[in-house]
């Protein structure tokens, strides 16, 4: 599991500005998020870290402190407006593609000159033609990282974002392309970038 979770973060990075990492994201509607100065994190939920690297766990928690910094959120980790949470998970996926190589279509044409019972002159047919149909399994993980943000003195959720993305084994600039999809990610927050 937590060579699948290193490859999830080397994916969820592998494309410049975040672009192939899939984004979706909910809130509660009647929240005024202006309200919201200052965060401190609960950590990664349910034994994610467990999985994680401490330089992935602070990668990821810096991006996003840098996000919510951005909106005019800061961190205080001992008395929050907002709670964040993170959670990552890998599920192992299946797709079928089928592939039909057709080798002959069936007709079969040709001329004839002569006589074949009473009928002259030229002729075509069609004849049994045979096709081949390849069906190939693909195994893959995807990636999906979670932030939930909640209310500190209720402790009820008021932001997810979520990020998905097919899991790859491109390892180049990981810092910056983390950066990149937690940005995509945070641009679904409900109070923009002030930058």
């Amino acid at each position: 599991m937590k060579n699948y979770l290193y490859l999830f973060l080397v994916a969820l990075v592998t494309t410049g500005c975040g672009s192939s990492v899939s984004v979706t994201s909910d809130y509660d509607e009647t929240t005024d998020f202006s309200q919201y100065k200052t965060f401190s994190y609960y950590g990664w939920a349910d034994n994610s870290d467990k999985i994680l690297t401490q330089f992935d766990k602070d990668r990821i928690e810096s991006a996003f402190q840098n996000e919510f910094a951005k909106r005019g959120i800061t961190s205080n980790q001992d008395n929050g407006d907002a709670i964040i949470s993170l959670y990552v998970v890998v599920d192992q996926k299946t797709s079928y593609s089928s592939y039909t190589d057709h080798y002959n279509n069936g007709m079969y044409g040709g001329m004839y000159a002569g006589r074949y019972r009473y009928r002259y002159g030229y002729g075509a047919g069609y004849g049994m033609g045979t096709s081949t149909t390849t069906t190939t399994e693909n195994n893959y993980a995807v990636g999906t990282l979670i932030v939930d943000v909640f209310d500190a003195k209720d402790k009820k959720q008021i932001w997810q974002g979520i990020g998905k993305k097919t899991i790859d084994d491109n390892k180049g600039k990981r810092e910056e392309r983390i950066n990149a999809a937690v940005a995509k990610i945070m641009k679904e927050y409900p109070v923009q970038s002030q930058e």
